[in-house]
């Protein structure tokens, strides 16, 4: 097979009605099992350190709480229906949904393998994807909703938000017929929370004091090693995404880690011309936007790609991040939209550009042109955006006429981790 076409493989593997191999590949499977616990360690600690360490002390237990609930919720969720409905046939609405015969993963031995792969290993990971994905929203809302709140919402933004638009994507939908490319998640993942992200932190409102009151990081250190652990993960996030331990996961691995760089330095020495001074705080955000805007393309491009859209992304990312705050005075605390969405969102165009084999990618489908393929890219974010934000309004709505979606300004001044947990971070302060 052409090298041009690797990529189409790969998504036709990924479904698992149609994965052909049926016989178990230890390298594979090793390999997955491996970037599972990557992804996972991505959530857990990695981005629950980074988000908690950014906030206030006051609210550094609430941010944990939240991460580590939503990881339990998710992962129930995901064996009760999520997995079913996005993976398993769904018949004559396979376009829209998948079927429910993978509720509760009643066939499942053993012996069950997606590709050449145990399915329960297939299960696992994909399931990572879905706990970090309304996690990621985490940071737009940070000190200041309800506990219960977040609970409902992450609970109910997985079933309405998440799982139609992952199956429409990586389990066989519409979109997937249309040949979009999201080879790790820049659509599904980094697009849809970014847009919730922005939503939620427009229905909630800003903190208290936001934006003349400073609200810095209450732990830089440890932020640092956050940020750290997110870029060690995050191998297993992409190069994991290939299914196989070979070159195609090498080759994820490698433009990710130049993406991150990349967006790394850009954010960096942006900052230090415009202020003066480079940050810490700037260059692992950047890193961060470096790797969420490589996601997509991952897969599908080489190594030139990978620097290139690295840069760009630390250049459309910091400015977005200084329009959000600054101009439109827009709360997303820990600036999730700005980063994950508009990371997720340039990173998904640039993949239609850079997975070209003109332009050092491993090639698009046949009779398939970069104009054609950067317009299915544009309709997938387009759909993606007014899904994701038209039911993460209206979810939030409801929540808030029944149970309300924030604490009061007392609550809120005296912090969430005493208020709603009766516990502190830390007790010598």
């Amino acid at each position: 097979m052409k090298l041009k076409n690797y990529n189409w493989l790969f998504c036709l593997l990924m479904l698992p009605s149609i994965a052909g191999a049926d016989e178990l590949n230890q390298a594979n499977t090793a390999w997955i099992l491996t970037s599972t616990a990557l992804v996972l360690f991505m959530t857990l600690p990695g981005l629950s350190l980074f988000y908690a360490e950014l906030v206030r002390s006051k609210n550094v237990l609430s941010i944990l709480m939240q991460c580590f609930a939503i990881t339990c919720i998710v992962s129930i969720l995901w064996l009760a229906e999520v997995y079913s409905f996005i993976f398993a046939d769904g018949g004559e609405m396979q376009k829209f949904i998948g079927g429910a015969s993978k509720a509760f993963m009643p066939g499942l031995s053993t012996d069950s393998l997606v590709g050449d792969i145990p399915e329960s290993v297939y299960f696992m990971f994909q399931m990572t994807f879905a706990i970090i994905t309304p996690a990621l929203i985490v940071g737009a809302f940070a000190e200041r909703m309800k506990f219960s709140a977040m609970l409902w919402f992450s609970t109910l933004w997985l079933i309405v938000v998440y799982m139609p638009v992952c199956h429409w994507i990586w389990g066989g939908g519409w979109l997937s017929d249309l040949g979009v490319m999201d080879f790790a998640g820049g659509i599904v993942i980094h697009v849809n929370a970014g847009v919730a992200a922005l939503v939620t932190a427009l229905v909630l409102g800003k903190r208290k004091g936001f934006p003349t009151t400073p609200m810095p990081p209450h732990n830089m250190p440890m932020v640092v090693t956050g940020a750290g652990m997110l870029w060690v993960g995050w191998f297993g996030f992409n190069a994991g995404s290939a299914l196989t331990a070979d070159g195609a996961a090498g080759m994820a691995m490698l433009v990710t880690h130049i993406g991150a760089a990349a967006g790394s330095l850009t954010w960096m020495f942006i900052e230090w011309m415009k202020f003066g001074k480079p940050s810490v705080l700037g260059i692992v955000t950047g890193m961060v936007a470096g790797l969420g805007t490589i996601t997509p393309a991952s897969g599908f491009v080489g190594p030139a790609g990978g620097l290139i859209i690295g840069v760009t992304a630390g250049i459309v990312c910091f400015y977005a991040t200084q329009y959000v705050k600054r101009s439109l005075k827009i709360d997303d605390s820990l600036d999730v939209f700005p980063v994950h969405g508009v990371g997720g969102i340039t990173g998904s165009l640039l993949t239609g550009f850079f997975a070209a084999s003109s332009l050092g990618g491993l090639g698009l489908a046949d009779n398939v042109s970069i104009i054609d393929q950067v317009g299915v890219q544009a309709l997938a974010i387009a759909v993606t955006i007014i899904w994701s934000g038209g039911f993460s309004f209206a979810m939030l709505k409801i929540i808030d006429k029944f149970i309300g979606l924030r604490v009061s300004n007392d609550e809120e001044i005296q912090g969430l981790d005493i208020i709603l947990h009766e516990e502190t971070g830390y007790h010598n302060l």
